[in-house]
């Protein structure tokens, strides 16, 4: 493999990583930032609070969203499997 592929490859897991985490992360801290603004007007600052939410939410996001990022991953692992094999 060339310098360049390899940067190729770094970066088609870079994007990868974003895909897989980006919809679970930006919700969650969606949800984090409504609850500390209900906390915030409502004046009750339990720190356990948004654990609860985020665990449901995220869980959700991760049943809709499982398969597709399954999907993905096992792409990626058969291009790189593919990849070897050519070596």
């Amino acid at each position: 493999m060339t310098n360049g592929e390899v940067s190729d490859l770094m970066y088609e897991v870079f994007v990868l990583a974003i895909k897989l985490a980006a919809p679970m992360l930006v919700i969650s801290m969606l949800i984090g930032l409504l609850i500390s603004i209900f906390q915030a007007a409502t004046q009750i600052h339990e720190q356990t609070i948004t654990f609860l939410p985020k665990l449901l939410v995220i869980s959700v996001i991760l049943v809709f969203t499982g398969g597709n990022m399954l999907t993905m991953l096992q792409d990626f692992a058969t291009k790189i499997f593919q990849l070897m094999a050519a070596l």
